[in-house]
């Protein structure tokens, strides 16, 4: 009984030792499967990008690894950019008829207008002042003009007259007097002339034309002073509001479409066998270095004077043009009007009469490039055109211009 009873005893702590032995490895199995399910989610959290706060919703650690949504692909390649369609080359655009612009091309640029009916208008041109520097520059709303031209006065200073039709600047100055040059130039796109005023002789020969009843002076509409600041001297402080100036030749019964007797040739494509010029400098006289230089990425020429960009105020930017013209013509004294008379009678200066009718010759500069034309203005109200050798017609560059109108004596322009 004794034996018995030690085989039970024995029994039994053999069947306690197994069931100990199985509970120790099912919490080894149970600590595996932990292991491996925190694998798992570890795995899922960092390849599907689960937002953190979705861990909770993963399936339950039971469910086979392999039924958890598949993994997202990693991101070791760039991610595919849009690639914009190819810009399609612009047609090319030749204008050498009055019929080619049609009734929405700017006859003075070859420029496509938004609102063709501003064409309906007439030309305007504006006495600009240039000198001294510091009451006169920067310069507003030139940088909108058509076409500008750049000429000296008696004392080898150089003054604006710019022509305005295809845009409306908000305002235009300083405005200062007229010269001889403005007998002409009105004349040629059919414009009106505003200025302050001008040398009462001078005044009296621009009059006596047939642009006479077209001038308007300071005291026109349009016409204001800016006297905000002191330092500046008053004979610099007129400017203007351009849409005033052409309600004052709307108020004139004057204001229609201009009358062109001739046009300007205008190609995208430019003309063969240019010089380079890219670079453009001029002197006028000792007394200001005018530099013109080309970029190529717009295909425009940018102004500086006296090492300085030269900027329009309207807007802060540099003036540029899509053409560049050097122009020579005769420059004569009118010993008719003195403008420093003498108390003995004698004249110490008499007035400049740039002869600028006929034909001469000229230096046209455009995409780069710098071509010798003969420049013709063979009747009054002719705009200037431009030929070659043989007389076939050079054209211009789509865009502004800007003459600069020197004498023949001048040292020749640097051009690189």
């Amino acid at each position: 009984m004794l034996k018995t009873t030690r085989h039970i005893n024995q029994l039994f702590l053999l069947f306690i030792l197994v069931a100990a032995l199985v509970a120790c490895g099912g919490e080894a199995n149970d600590s595996a499967s932990n292991s491996a399910d925190g694998s798992a989610v570890e795995v899922a959290t960092v390849e599907t990008a689960v937002p953190p706060t979705a861990t909770a919703t993963l399936p339950s650690p039971i469910v086979p690894t392999a039924t958890l949504p598949p993994p997202a692909v990693v991101n070791d390649e760039p991610t595919p950019t849009h690639t914009p369609a190819p810009t399609a080359t612009p047609e090319p655009v030749a204008l050498y008829s009055a019929a080619d612009f049609g009734t929405d091309r700017n006859p003075l640029t070859g420029e496509l207008m938004a609102d063709p009916s501003v064409l309906q208008r007439r030309p305007i041109a504006i006495k600009i002042s240039n000198n001294p520097p510091q009451y006169t520059r920067p310069q507003h709303g030139i940088s909108q003009a058509d076409i500008v031209f750049e000429h000296v006065t008696e004392t080898n200073i150089t003054r604006f007259t710019a022509i305005f039709y295809g845009q409306t600047p908000t305002d235009v100055g300083p405005i200062r007097s007229a010269r001889l040059i403005d007998k002409e130039l009105p004349a040629m796109y059919d414009a009106a002339i505003f200025m302050s005023g001008s040398h009462p002789l001078i005044l009296d020969a621009i009059a006596q034309t047939d642009i006479g009843d077209r001038i308007y002076r300071e005291t026109a509409t349009g016409f204001y002073r800016k006297e905000d600041d002191p330092t500046i001297p008053f004979e610099h402080t007129l400017f203007a509001d351009p849409v005033g100036l052409w309600e004052a030749v709307e108020w004139g019964h004057d204001n229609r479409a201009p009358h062109f007797t001739t046009n300007m040739a205008f190609d995208t494509t430019p003309p063969p066998d240019g010089d380079p010029a890219s670079y453009v400098e001029l002197h006028y006289s000792t007394w200001s270095k005018v530099v013109w230089e080309y970029n190529a990425e717009d295909g425009r020429y940018y102004r500086s004077v006296d090492d300085e960009i030269f900027i329009d105020d309207n807007d802060g930017k540099q003036v540029s043009a899509a053409n560049v013209i050097i122009l020579y013509a005769p420059h004569v004294f009118n010993h008719e009007i003195c403008v420093y008379p003498r108390e003995d009678g004698g004249c110490d200066l008499y007035t400049t009469e740039i002869q600028i009718w006929g034909r001469g010759y000229a230096m046209l500069i455009r995409d780069g490039q710098k071509y010798d034309v003969t420049w013709l203005r063979q009747n009054r109200s002719d705009m200037f055109t431009f030929v070659d050798n043989a007389g076939n017609p050079v054209p211009l560059q789509i865009g502004n211009t800007w003459f600069q109108v020197v004498p023949f004596y001048y040292d020749d322009p640097i051009i690189e």
